[in-house]
Formats: structure tokens, C-alpha cells, sequence
């Protein structure tokens, strides 16, 4: 691959509903597909350019335990675990994480007595504060469905909610 191939434009890497991936790809971006009132968690440690992208429906993995083995990213819990796992065996410290958050949207009716976003965000909060992490920056909650992107190369982060052309910076390199 010549030098041109390498610039031209970096690959996007899709994760999707229930999916996580983590890099060290300079050319690369992670992306969720569209979170409506799940969550999308990007970690980002810069000393060693490590990135992971969380794409979680659903709080808490004892729900369903088979499904959390199998599909780890369903559930925050477990996603969590699995992100932190293998960006720590691409050399990713948790004392250098900068982790992000997206998503939460109440994205239904507004008479229902059921939030899924803002339960989904609370437990992340939780989770978070049990392992010691704390969030750098967050787009969350809202009537609007998002995407979340993480530039691995400088370790910007964006966030395009639905209807609006512009994306909103949540951090920039």
C-alpha cells in the first residue's frame, strides 16, 4: 500500500447494536450506528493511543446471563469488562483512560412510566464509580437518536444526533 492509500481517508469501523471494538489502528475511527436510548461508551487512552467503543442496549447482564456470555456488549456490565480487557491487552492503563459517553435518548412516547435511556445512563454512573472511572465528557439523554465517533489516531470524539448537520465535539485531540 503505497503512502497515498494510507492518508487518503480513515477507515470507519462500524459497531454496532450489542458489539464493542477496540484498537491501536492510527487509521481508523470507531462509529456506533444510530443509539437512540442505548449507550455508547468510547474509552481512549492517549499515552499509548489505545481506543474502545461500546455499543450497550441493556443495563445489567444478570437479565440473561447466557446471552451476556455470548454477546458481551448487550449489557453495560459485561461490555464494560470486555472493553477494559482488551484495551488493557493492547496496553491501555485504566489510570490513563478518558472514557465518553452518548446516547439515553427517551426515545419513546413521553406518557410511558418507562425511561430506558436514563435507567441505562444511571447504571452506567454506578458501574463507572465502582471501577474507578469517570467520565471526561457526555452527550446523554434528549428526544433525538445519536451516533458516536472515536478518531483513533488524536482521540477526538463526536457525537451527530439525528436532523442536525453539524456534529458536537466531545473532545478534541
Amino acid at each position: 500500500m503505497s503512502s497515498e492509500d494510507q492518508t487518503a481517508s480513515p477507515a470507519k469501523l462500524r459497531v454496532g447494536l450489542a458489539g464493542l471494538a477496540v484498537s491501536q489502528d492510527p487509521a481508523a475511527s470507531l462509529c456506533t450506528s444510530p443509539l437512540g436510548a442505548c449507550l455508547g461508551v468510547a474509552i481512549y487512552d492517549p499515552t499509548v493511543k489505545v481506543g474502545g467503543l461500546l455499543h450497550s442496549l441493556l443495563p445489567d447482564s444478570s437479565l440473561d446471563p447466557i446471552r451476556a456470555a455470548n454477546h458481551p456488549g448487550l449489557f453495560l456490565d459485561t461490555g464494560i469488562a470486555a472493553l477494559l480487557e482488551r484495551a488493557g491487552q493492547l496496553k491501555a492503563t485504566r489510570e490513563n483512560l478518558r472514557v465518553f459517553v452518548a446516547g439515553a435518548a427517551e426515545i419513546m412516547d413521553e406518557t410511558t412510566q418507562i425511561n430506558i435511556g436514563k435507567f441505562n445512563s444511571d447504571y452506567l454512573a454506578q458501574l463507572l464509580l465502582r471501577l474507578g472511572l469517570t467520565v471526561y465528557a457526555q452527550a446523554l439523554g434528549g428526544r433525538t437518536s445519536c451516533s458516536m465517533e472515536l478518531n483513533l489516531a488524536s482521540g477526538a470524539v463526536q457525537v451527530r444526533f439525528c436532523g442536525q448537520s453539524t456534529p458536537k465535539t466531545l473532545c478534541r485531540p
